[in-house]
């Protein structure tokens, strides 16, 4: 399989979850989900692209450029969601981080409504399973501030060893830049078969 014909599916289903690209369509909820969680990103996830909208219209842009990014098979922001109730529980990320050996890299954040339930745990045990599976990847990793012990509890949970601690020059809630350390957990594939 060639590169550019690796993709993770449109649509991936567990137990309790649809994990699926974001679309133009989501942007009234994608808006008020970044307004709602804002506080719960700051410390560990200043970067995030929902931390950025300054509105609807500016959520509908940004997911539309997170779709075009999918279909091009460029990098992955998924959209978690509750099976039952079709409401956003969480999101995912999933970039390229090298291509010898093929290794990517996740990122994740829950909604703060509902953090504790499992719900990123299930959705990167899932997304885990497709990036082997679809992207042939040799390894994906996952990295986090080291303090974050959410993060690094997914990461152990999804079966993710650690590899590494070291130090990182990271933008801070307030906006300056300051020195943390951050974890890299990596799993192979040959551990997942």
């Amino acid at each position: 399989m060639s590169p550019s014909s690796r993709q993770l599916p449109n649509r991936i289903e567990t137990e309790r979850l649809i994990l699926r690209p974001f679309s133009g369509a989501d942007a009234a909820w994608y808006y008020a989900m970044s307004l709602r969680n804002r506080d719960h990103l700051r410390r560990y996830e200043s970067g995030n692209v929902a931390m950025s909208l300054e509105s609807e219209e500016h959520a509908r842009t940004t997911l539309g450029e997170m779709e075009a990014c999918w279909n091009e098979g460029v990098c992955y922001f998924v959209g978690v969601l509750d099976k039952l109730r079709d409401e956003f529980v969480a999101q995912l990320y999933v970039g390229p981080f090298a291509t010898e050996p093929v290794d990517y890299i996740i990122g994740y954040m829950a909604d703060c409504a509902h953090e504790g339930q499992g719900y990123v745990t299930e959705a990167v045990t899932a997304i885990v399973a497709s990036i082997f599976d679809n992207l042939e990847a040799d390894q994906v990793r996952i990295q986090c501030d080291e303090s974050n012990a959410r993060s690094r509890a997914v990461a152990e949970r999804c079966g993710f060893l650690l590899d590494r601690v070291f130090p990182e020059e990271k933008q801070g809630a307030d906006g300056h830049s300051a020195m943390c350390s951050t974890t890299s957990y990596l799993r192979l594939r040959r551990d997942s078969v």
